[in-house]
């Protein structure tokens, strides 16, 4: 079962949000709503499912809804329409009361202006969650501390808001939303406030955060290399409404229209894709058992320079050329045995990023082999398939 659940939601902001709500669903368009009656569809028939410890990223243009979303999630900003389904219980049918023990114990956001209180220091921030839930004193400085050793701000714990520098603030606002141990982790914006080089060492904190944590993460981005970088899957929004839900992969190799395609034009997909992503079936392969003769044969039909060989179970056990194969027929061989080399191949495993890929096929004109970790050949890797997912973010000859 999925860890939350929005349905259908909608937001209108106005004076009679219900009859907005339905003028969308009769048809009418944001613009159309907005000059008729004066009314703002903020999020318009939102659905989604996050899986429990996943990092699902909401990413969009400014005024796309995404930050209106994260909002009526938990509540902050009420929805006009629709269901928020946590743990299989609706937050839009709950009391204040039960609502304010969800927001203290499930739920926890991080902002992006840091929300520190400036008369308070670090741990003092930190534990302030759990301050207002009543938590022993002793107890919630041991969380506290606990939760600044997570984020790296050991040794910070008596200084001030004003004393720490942009990324450390941030830290702070992490670790005050972890120190309540929430089941679900809200961020919105975290990190677009922060200078370039801090940002990236943020996200990198947070991906190396979440191996150990394996929380709930909803973040909110208007950065698509974010968004890649950090979402397991992403949604993408324009005008409040989704345009498209999908992992990385599938947002860079099938776009679901023109608006995301022109999105993921910009994008670097050397850092994103991986061997595994672009491999092609194995085809220049020959099993060990197979004689030179047969070799030679495949190689003439698919015009190849050298074949991949394999063992029991598809396992690689190195590669032969035709220039070995002509000699070892012409010497009478009955095996490739002889003529196997095994230190030519080069090998990845399938989460091998093609940045760290490319020189390795520019450097031998064998495939590159991607292989598990039990040496079994999964695939190979061309300079065409370089080529194709760099042009088109797809690996396979169909590209």
């Amino acid at each position: 079962m999925s860890k939350l659940v929005a349905k259908n939601l909608y937001k209108v902001f106005g004076s009679h949000p219900k009859r907005g709500v339905k003028l969308v669903r009769e048809g009418k368009t944001k613009k159309e709503i907005l000059k008729e009656t004066g009314m703002t569809v903020g999020v318009n028939d939102v659905s989604f499912e996050v899986e429990e410890g996943e990092i699902f990223v909401i990413m969009g243009l400014s005024g796309s809804g995404k930050s209106t979303v994260i909002r009526c999630l938990n509540r902050l900003i009420e929805p006009t329409a629709g269901d928020i389904i946590i743990d299989g219980k609706n937050l839009t049918k709950m009391t204040k009361q039960e609502l304010i023990k969800v927001r203290r114990t499930s739920m926890s956001m991080v902002f992006q202006n840091f929300a520190l209180l400036p008369n308070r220091t670090i741990v003092s921030n930190t534990e302030y969650g759990l301050e207002i839930q009543n938590v022993p004193p002793k107890v919630r400085r041991e969380k506290a501390l606990e939760a600044l050793k997570l984020v790296g701000l050991e040794g910070y714990e008596e200084s001030y808001p004003d004393q720490l520098s942009g990324g450390m603030k941030q830290r702070v606002g992490l670790a005050r939303a972890l120190a309540n141990d929430p089941e679900i982790l809200l961020m919105d914006e975290a990190f677009s406030a922060l200078d370039p080089l801090i940002r990236t060492e943020m996200q990198d904190e947070l991906i190396e955060l979440q191996q150990k944590m394996k929380k709930t993460i909803i973040f909110i981005t208007h950065d698509l290399d974010e968004a890649l970088k950090l979402g397991d899957q992403i949604m993408l929004m324009k005008d409040g409404e989704v345009i498209q839900i999908g992992k990385p992969e599938d947002i860079l190799s099938n776009p679901a229209d023109e608006y995301v395609e022109r999105f993921v034009q910009g994008v670097n997909r050397s850092d994103l894709l991986t061997a595994a992503d672009i491999m092609v079936k194995p085809w220049t392969t020959i099993g060990i058992h197979k004689g030179p003769r047969f070799a030679f044969a495949e190689c003439k039909k698919y015009g190849l320079e050298h074949l991949l060989v394999t063992g029991e179970g598809r396992t690689l056990t190195g590669t032969v050329s035709i220039d070995a194969i002509k000699e070892a027929i012409e010497a009478g061989e009955s095996t490739l045995e002889n003529i196997l080399k095994t230190d030519e191949v080069n090998r990845v495993a399938p989460d091998t990023k093609i940045k760290d890929i490319i020189e390795l096929t520019l450097q031998s004109s064998v495939p590159v082999a991607v292989v598990n970790e039990d040496e079994k050949l999964l695939g190979v890797i061309i300079k065409g398939s370089i080529l194709r997912a760099l042009m088109t973010g797809r690996g396979d000859e169909d590209a």
